[in-house]
């Protein structure tokens, strides 16, 4: 007897399983392939079949108006000597340590405020949220480049306080990064639900117990919200890596697709498509990207490794 016969009959509580429940199954099997089929297709032809495709072109010359020309690793090689890329991976880089963290801090607080179980919770936590919802949108970026702009709603609250400014703070290499970070942390509410759902999951009983003991909040904070919430902060780290590195559209309106004042705003997707879209070297450009695969890989690889010795699971 086959090891999958014996599999069979021990899913049919020791006997064999008659023609009807065989053609059953059969037929169970035919309906979640149907139902599969679309997700499938979907795969491997929207996603498998573009991201390979994306790898040959990476080792072609190819300016979407005529036939791909097989150059090798020409393009990989450029990536050493090309400055604006580098300024581009400075940028991102710059942009995701400081936003990341600070997007995470505001979240987190928040969160913690919220789940004091103040009125209007549901309100808060939708108004909360909203900015996720529109953060990344064409209409909001735009309205940023309005309030910071050398006329727009910040230099009118400072000169409401007697502080006249005329700068363009969106215009000035010092300062234009600064808005777009701002921004991100703007975003905060995907990761405040999280952290709020989380805190959620925390036994009450472990806080009476250590406020009986007489230990402070701060302590309280420290020894049991913080080790319990380190899975939800792992997790909203890895997805917030994720996204900064494939942030594009705030750069990009902000910037008018110029990368702002001394590449300032050249953020790595908005050189990419630049090179792809504007200059016409999609064969660069696929190249660039899978550049990004592989740093964004890495870095996740290095968060997976590294939360053993910070991220506490209950066993």
């Amino acid at each position: 007897m086959s090891i999958g016969e014996l599999r069979r009959i021990s899913h049919t509580g020791g006997r064999r399983r008659t023609a009807a429940e065989r053609r059953a199954a059969g037929a169970d099997n035919k309906a979640a392939i149907v139902f599969l089929a679309p997700f499938i297709l979907g795969a491997v032809v929207l996603t498998l079949g573009p991201v390979l495709m994306s790898l040959y072109l990476s080792f072609t010359d190819y300016n979407l108006l005529q036939d791909p020309q097989w150059v090798g690793i020409d393009n990989y090689a450029r990536m050493l000597g090309d400055s604006r890329l580098h300024q581009s991976l400075l940028v991102t880089f710059i942009y995701v340590l400081i936003g990341v963290p600070l997007q995470l801090g505001v979240a987190l607080g928040l969160a913690i405020l919220l789940d004091k179980g103040m009125r209007g919770l549901p309100f808060y936590r939708s108004a909360f949220y909203l900015p996720s919802l529109l953060g990344a949108s064409v209409a909001i970026a735009m309205l940023w480049r309005l309030i910071f702009g050398a006329e727009g709603l910040l230099n009118t609250l400072l000169g409401g306080i007697g502080i006249e400014s005329h700068q363009s703070w969106i215009g000035s290499p010092e300062t234009s990064l600064s808005t777009i970070v701002l921004l991100h942390v703007w975003m905060f509410g995907s990761p405040m639900v999280i952290f709020l759902a989380g805190l959620r999951q925390i036994p009450v009983e472990l806080y009476e117990a250590a406020a009986t003991d007489g230990a402070p909040a701060w302590w309280r904070f420290r020894a049991i919200t913080l080790p319990l919430l380190t899975p939800i902060i792992f997790f909203n780290l890895v997805l917030a890596v994720i996204n900064s590195f494939s942030a594009f559209t705030q750069a990009f309106i902000v910037s008018g697709g110029s990368g702002g004042p001394a590449d300032s705003l050249l953020f790595y997707t908005l050189y990419l498509y630049q090179e792809g879209f504007g200059s016409f070297r999609m064969g660069y450009a696929s190249a660039l990207a899978w550049l990004l695969l592989i740093i964004i890989g890495v870095l996740t690889a290095v968060n997976f490794w590294l939360s053993k010795y910070w991220v506490h699971y209950d066993d």
